[in-house]
């Protein structure tokens, strides 16, 4: 039977392993993201927010 604090100790390391795969993942989507953009800028397609304002907006 498991005692308290290895019941404790194995939560903090799964939640450690979660948390440490989340910032794992984010970091290489987000270099994923990043590469697939400069790629798209390369072909000459911008990002709508980069063209200048027109109209009368608020």
């Amino acid at each position: 039977m498991m005692s308290h604090a290895t019941y404790v100790i194995a939560c903090y390391a799964v939640s450690a392993a979660t948390v440490a795969g989340l910032i794992f993942w984010v970091l290489t989507d987000g270099r994923a993201r990043k590469r697939e953009l400069e790629q798209l800028e390369a072909a000459g397609i911008r990002r709508r927010s980069a063209e200048a304002p027109t109209g009368g907006g608020r």
